[in-house]
């Protein structure tokens, strides 16, 4: 009798293994990180937006949306699905607007960049994502006159 209560545990043990590995997201593109620091003026520039505009225009089949926003000391990650997870491979070119936040609402508002930076078709800042090593941007200098 415990040889057949045994058999069904151990099924039961496999099949909550092979769940457990199979891949929670399948229609997620992979993504590369994807880092960089954005300064303005010279200082480091926080709560600008950065996104990734892809130059072959959007996804229709798999739409994604590769953006984050810079932190105090103007260091960003690049977001795909999940905080700093990069973007996927392919041919970009980087945008950039700086808002001023409202805190009354909690929003940010205007572009301190005056649009400068935030079309991707004047866009000087070319990126290639490929499948291999992160990819580091290092210091973009911006400027807001």
């Amino acid at each position: 009798m415990t040889r057949l209560l045994g058999i069904p545990s151990l099924t039961f043990t496999f099949l909550a293994l092979a769940l457990g590995c199979a891949d929670p997201h399948p229609d997620w593109k992979e993504t590369y990180p994807v880092k960089g620091q954005v300064f303005a003026d010279g200082k480091p520039a926080e709560g600008v937006s950065v996104t990734l505009n892809p130059k072959s225009g959007l996804d229709t089949k798999q739409p994604t949306i590769s953006s984050t926003m810079t932190d105090a000391q103007g260091n960003f990650a690049i977001s795909t699905y999940e905080e700093g997870d990069g973007a996927p491979e392919g041919e970009y070119t980087l945008t950039f607007k700086w808002g001023k936040l409202n805190r009354m609402s909690m929003s940010y508002s205007g572009d301190q960049f005056k649009g400068k930076y935030s079309d991707p078709l004047k866009s000087k800042f070319p990126l290639s994502v490929q499948p291999g090593s992160p990819i580091d941007m290092g210091k973009i200098e911006l400027v807001t006159q």
